[in-house]
């Protein structure tokens, strides 16, 4: 990364660029984390920076005639579901990761998986669940499930269920968060791969204790084991790198992302979601694996950033 590249984007951008976090999501507090991480970054780097919390009323009016180029730490509904992207593009201003048609699907974890279903790609059964829902027959279905709200992150209002009556009451929990769906329960090992601008980051396995990969193993427990290199076979490796790319390209994503994917005791990976906009704190993925890859936290950023801007090389 040298002086040249770094005055190249400043260029490109106007010399001026804003870190959108924050926002009104049920994962304001880890964007805001993500989005102080990622304005430190570029402070370092000596690219003019300003923080912009889409919690306050009149962002749009200061994002408008200043600047250029945004990067895009906003996690959850009102920031990763293409609404802002949508605002942005009517605005005229560039930004980080996916556009608005990604970001929706991606988002809405429901129709993501009827899109995967519909080319072919390894995601587990899943069923909507509504309040005339069959809990009993869900059940004898699919068995053991894990409850999600479809436009939720970082796990929030997910829980497993094995019975009918765990099924209703975590359909009754997640429920406040819009749209719900039972998806089958996969006992096996948990993958993460990070994107980053169309080449697949080593992938990492997730092991915690706790009954799944849920809010507090993410962002709060210290005893959440990351294994980077993952353990797999080259051939495995590349097998679920080639599928995480499948499945971003499939929804028409961008610049970056991540893929979680569990594989079972027979070896089959399942995919389980993208997210266009990870985490970017110190317990995050995204920054593990471009470790492994040979990338800093700070060359992290820049390429995310390089990678939604067209720079003259001159």
């Amino acid at each position: 990364m040298s002086e040249l590249t770094i005055a190249n984007i400043n260029r490109a951008i106007g010399g001026k660029l804003a870190v959108l976090l924050g926002g009104r999501s049920a994962e304001r507090e880890i964007s805001l984390k993500s989005g102080a991480a990622v304005v430190g970054a570029f402070q370092r780097l000596g690219i003019a920076v300003e923080a912009i919390d889409v919690a306050e009323p009149n962002w749009m009016q200061r994002l408008s005639g200043e600047f250029r180029q945004v990067f895009i730490a906003l996690h959850g509904p009102g920031g990763e579901d293409g609404t802002v992207q949508g605002a942005l593009e009517c605005l005229d201003i560039k930004y980080t990761g996916s556009g608005v048609m990604a970001s929706a699907l991606a988002m809405d974890k429901f129709r993501c998986k009827l899109l995967w279903l519909g080319l072919g790609l390894s995601t587990p059964r899943f069923v909507e669940l509504t309040a005339t829902s069959d809990w009993h027959g869900i059940i004898d279905d699919l068995g053991p499930v894990i409850v999600k709200p479809a436009c939720e992150g970082s796990s929030i209002g997910m829980a497993r269920a094995a019975s009918a009556g765990e099924l209703s009451d975590a359909w009754q929990n997640a429920q406040a968060y819009g749209r719900v769906f039972a998806e089958q329960w996969i006992s096996g090992s948990e993958y993460t791969v990070a994107i980053l601008n169309d080449k697949a980051l080593p992938a990492i396995k997730l092991e915690t204790d706790a009954a799944f990969y849920d809010f507090n193993a993410k962002y709060i427990s210290d005893e959440t084991r990351y294994l980077c290199p993952c353990g797999l076979s080259t051939a495995e490796e590349q097998e679920l790198s080639d599928l995480a790319l499948a499945a971003f390209t499939s929804l028409g994503c961008a610049g970056w992302g991540r893929v979680d994917v569990m594989r079972d005791a027979a070896g089959t990976f399942y995919l389980l979601e993208v997210n266009t906009v990870p985490g970017m704190t110190d317990h995050s993925l995204v920054p593990m694996a471009a470790k492994q890859a040979g990338l800093n936290f700070d060359e992290l950023v820049f390429a995310i950033l390089a990678g939604s801007v067209p720079v003259d090389s001159n």
